[in-house]
Order: C-alpha cells, then structure tokens, then sequence
C-alpha cells in the first residue's frame, strides 16, 4: 500500500503522528476485507442461519472501518473532535466483530483469520487513539 507515501507526501499539517496515522489506515483498510470476506465466506456455509449475527457484525465492521480509512485519510480542515469519535467508532466495532468471529474461529478458519484482523484493526486505531490531545 501507499498510505505512508501519501502522508509524507502532504504538504499540510496533519495534527497526527504520521507513522502512527499511516499504520492506522493500513489496519482500517485490511479489517475491512477481511471483515466482508469473512461475511460473504459465512454465507457459503451450510449452517449460516447461525451466523446471521456474525454475518451483521462483519458488515458493519466493514463499514465502519471503511468510513474511518477515508476520514482519517483526509487532513485538510482536521478536526481531532470527529476523527477522536470515529477512532471510538472503529475501536468498538472492532471488539464486537472479533469477540463474534473468535466464537466461531473453532469452526470456520475464516472468522479466526477476521478475529485476528479486528483486533489488530483494534489496537492500531487505540494506539493513535491515545496520541489526540
């Protein structure tokens, strides 16, 4: 990916640790594959009337960390106020989605490689998270 180029490259002032911001993004855009991948695996599986909620909660994850990659992408007019709300967002989502799919990671390879996605997801958004005053 080219999100750390991209960040070094913007000539303004972002307000964010750059390493941290671009490590951030990175996550976001990985969690939410792996969270519509796992989504569209779980449809594909005999019983998948008993992953509806594990279905729900991939998608929203998905998209969640989706809108959370485009804003944090954007550093023209920062405001630390949403970007702080939607890092809580994402933290959230996060949790519940790979708390979901860690229940099922017994069963379905999937929801294992999805769970472990939403917790780095998790920990990288935490981590920049903690660097806005």
């Amino acid at each position: 990916m080219r999100t750390a180029e991209m960040i070094t490259t913007h000539p303004g002032e972002i307000g964010l640790d750059r390493d941290l911001l671009a490590r951030a993004v990175d996550a976001l855009v990985a969690c939410s594959q792996a969270c519509t991948a796992c989504a569209d695996a779980c449809l594909s599986e005999d019983m998948v009337d008993q992953l509806r909620t594990c279905i729900r909660t991939n998608l929203d994850c998905a998209d969640i960390c989706d809108t959370t990659a485009r804003v944090l992408s954007r550093h023209t007019g920062y405001d630390a106020t949403l970007t702080r709300a939607m890092l809580q967002a994402c933290i959230q989502a996060c949790r519940t989605c790979g708390d979901e799919c860690a229940a099922h990671a017994g069963h379905h390879e999937h929801c294992r490689v999805c769970a472990e996605a939403c917790r780095a997801c998790e920990q990288a958004c935490a981590e920049l998270l903690a660097t806005i005053g």
